[in-house]
Order: C-alpha cells, then structure tokens, then sequence
C-alpha cells in the first residue's frame, strides 16, 4: 500500500521538527482526548472519493528540537477498527479481498529517520507494515504546534501524508480503475511529554 511520496499512519506516522522552547523528551500520542487521526482517502472508481479512518491505535515519538535526527516515531493501528460509515464497505475492506484483517489484525510504524526540510517541516522515513507486507515509506510531516497545555502538561502536535501502493501491500486492486490502485494516507496528533 504505498508509495514514497507525501499517509496513516500509522500508520504513520509523523513527528518531529523543531522549536526553541522544545526540550528532548519522549512523548505519548494522546487518543484518550481524540486529538489523533489515521485517516485515509481513496477514489472511487473515478467518480468521487471514499474517506475513512483507523478509530483504535497508540503511538509514542522522541522529539529532540535541537537533534532533529534523532527523532523517532512508533504507531500500532488495529486494522479491524477501519470506519468508513458504510458498514457493508467496511467488511469487504476488511475481508480476503483487501486488507485480510482476520490474518493482519495490526499494521505498524517504526521510523528509521528524519532529515529536516525546512522550517517546522521535515521527511520521516521508516516501515509501514501492513498485511504481513513491510515496505520503507517517506512522509513529509511539520509541526502544527507545541507548548503547554491549560492542565500543566505539555504537547506538541504533528501532521503527514503519503501515497500508498496498495498492490506493494498485497492488495490485489487489478480489478479495478487504476485511479483506485492508490491510497492517501494522512496521519495528525498531538502527543503529551512524559
């Protein structure tokens, strides 16, 4: 399912550019408050889209503003937890046919790097395993945002896309229009310093 360019993370992720007031610190993806999203986007049969989202995963990142290199980032998504808002969809999505998730229940991201690009924006660089299939993907990603929060913790929240190959995943779409044969993947959290 991808393609290094600029998803969903993870499934994934996303992470780390750097501010002044930052400090090195690992942080934990807040789910509890809903301030996380692996989302997704894909066309359908080239007429419009279908949007849908992971609704259960976790994801801790190492953010260190002044060694942007050494940020790092993990996500684990249950795959079974897939919502388009169309129950029948969502059980072909989740069958044999596509993303066999009685046999890969969970898709993961692990980063294996991080080059800064510019200001607040960076290229996490890691693999997305997904359907037994592990492939290295790239997302560019940026900094939405950090400091502290009106309950004495503090957060720091990013963004990232990328296109996603769903046949490098195992995904057999060669049945369809090729305009569905990609996936967008977009992935947006902030996460708490511990």
């Amino acid at each position: 399912m991808f393609k290094k360019t600029a998803l969903a993370t993870a499934l994934g992720a996303v992470a780390l550019v750097g501010v002044s007031q930052a400090q090195a610190a690992d942080y934990v993806v807040d789910t509890e408050g809903q301030h996380a999203f692996v989302q997704f986007k894909i066309n359908h049969l080239g007429f419009s889209y279908i949007l849908g989202n992971f609704e259960s995963f976790t994801g801790q990142f190492y953010y260190d503003a002044d060694n942007l290199e050494a940020s790092s980032v993990e996500m684990e998504v249950d795959v079974t937890s897939l919502n388009t808002n169309h129950a029948e969809r969502d059980r072909h999505f989740l069958s044999d046919d596509f993303l066999s998730a009685g046999t890969y229940p969970t898709a993961t991201f692990v980063s294996t790097g991080f080059e800064p690009s510019g200001d607040n924006e960076g290229i996490l660089t890691g693999e997305l395993t997904l359907k037994g299939e592990t492939r290295e993907i790239e997302m560019p990603v940026t900094l939405v945002g950090e400091g502290e929060d009106p309950w004495g913790s503090y957060r720091a929240g990013f963004e990232g896309s990328t296109m996603l190959t769903l046949g490098d995943f195992g995904i057999d779409m060669s049945a369809f229009p090729e305009v569905m044969h990609e996936l967008e993947l977009y992935v947006t959290f902030e996460g708490v310093r511990q």
